[in-house]
């Protein structure tokens, strides 16, 4: 609105917010919701319905009258849930009561936990290529993202080393996603100690973004009941992890919006208390159908997983084999491969590939500038669809 003395209009939009760029995943489908005939290779959510059992519990919960508030943290049965869970399939213990809180979908849980740790000025450590909200949820926090480039030549695994490299006396936290979108890389075991012992010497709180922890295909493969690999699974630096998940990926579950954060008690006090003024709680019927899936969708997430894992390897060998250089992911959905034999920059060859050939991906700087050189190509979509596509990049590359 105009000043009242000098009449010149004032800027309405906070500066850190209107900076802000938009994101270049929807920015690039913003073109393919509006073409024809386009095989998507883009977008990253499950193929698959929500499994019906899991669905018929939110219907339940409906039919019973379920449609009220819930408890700032929670229901306590999905809580309970959540650490009957986690304590089954990754060895990790958490108290209910005291260090779970249950948000709207993981990418609030995330948003939560950097607010309620930063201040302005503080640093945040994440990896990139990364997902494409890590850096601006820090910047309206006010804290500063630091990026720390992960390389193909390490398979995009985050190497102490290069932590050590960017860490500084501002530094409050590490954020980090593993397996990884968009990369599929995974952390083992002794990654993850490296990780907390780095975390550990220079006093940092690790926010641990597993949203894809059951898409770790070599864990599973090797033995499908064993433990999976997770950074709450070390009961020595219980005090400073941050566990964050959801249900989207594992169960597709995306339309649920369902989320959750565990880890010490003065944190999750601390998210609780942002969350309980901007959103009160989760949505009902949605936490009803998450119990059901965590304590009975285990069959629901091996079945998807098989099919996942057929479709990467299916892709992963035909991109070689008409020349487009790319490492078999270990996990999460997606391919990124390399590119640069084609001469083309990331966005001019996703648009070369959309505009002439019917085939969506997204370029590689859409999440971190050390992107470029790369696409992300998802395979959470058909095996026909897949066949389809391949042949259209074949064409592309005269292969």
């Amino acid at each position: 609105m105009p000043n009242a003395e000098s009449g010149v209009m004032r800027t309405r939009v906070a500066p850190h917010v209107a900076e802000l760029p938009k994101s270049g995943i929807r920015k690039f489908f913003d073109i393919v919701a509006q073409s024809k005939d386009i095989v998507s290779l883009g977008v990253g959510e499950p193929d698959f319905d929500t499994p019906w059992h899991i669905s018929r519990a939110a219907v339940t919960c409906l039919e019973n009258g379920g449609t009220h508030y819930t408890s700032n943290l929670g229901t306590p049965q999905l809580r309970q849930a959540i650490c009957r869970y986690l304590e089954r399939r990754f060895a990790a213990h958490f108290d209910w009561s005291k260090e779970v809180l249950v948000t709207v979908g993981v990418s609030e849980a995330i948003d939560l936990a950097i607010r309620a740790l930063c201040s302005p000025g503080d640093e945040v450590l994440y990896h990139e290529p990364c997902f494409v909200s890590y850096a601006a949820t820090m910047r309206l926090a006010h804290a500063k993202p630091v990026a720390v480039e992960t390389r193909v030549e390490d398979d995009f695994r985050l190497t102490v080393d290069a932590l050590e490299r960017a860490v500084t006396p501002c530094t409050k936290a590490l954020l980090l996603n593993f397996p990884c979108n968009p990369t599929g890389a995974v952390l083992d075991r002794e990654d993850m100690a490296g990780v907390l012992a780095f975390c550990e010497r220079h006093d940092l709180i690790l926010l641990a973004d597993e949203v894809y922890s059951e898409l770790n295909y070599d864990a599973t493969e090797a033995d499908p009941a064993a433990m999976l690999p997770s950074f709450a699974a070390f009961p020595e630096y219980r005090d400073r992890v941050v566990l964050l998940n959801g249900f989207s990926k594992s169960w597709a579950m995306t339309g649920y919006r369902l989320g959750y954060a565990c880890g010490p008690e003065d944190i999750i006090d601390a998210m609780m208390k942002i969350h309980q003024y901007g959103i009160m709680s989760a949505p009902t019927l949605a936490q009803a159908a998450g119990v059901e899936a965590m304590d009975f969708g285990d069959k629901d997430v091996d079945r998807m997983r098989r099919e996942y894992r057929k479709r990467r390897d299916y892709l992963v060998k035909a991109l070689n084999e008409i020349g487009l250089a790319v490492k078999l992911p270990k996990g999460a959905f997606y391919l990124f491969p390399d590119i640069r034999s084609t001469g083309l920059a990331s966005e001019a060859f996703a648009m070369k590939l959309l505009k002439e050939f019917g085939v969506a991906c997204v370029p590689g700087p859409a999440f971190g500038p050390c992107g470029e050189g790369f696409v992300r190509m998802s395979y959470a979509t058909s095996l026909e669809k897949i066949k389809t596509a391949v042949e259209r990049i074949s064409k592309m590359l005269g292969a």
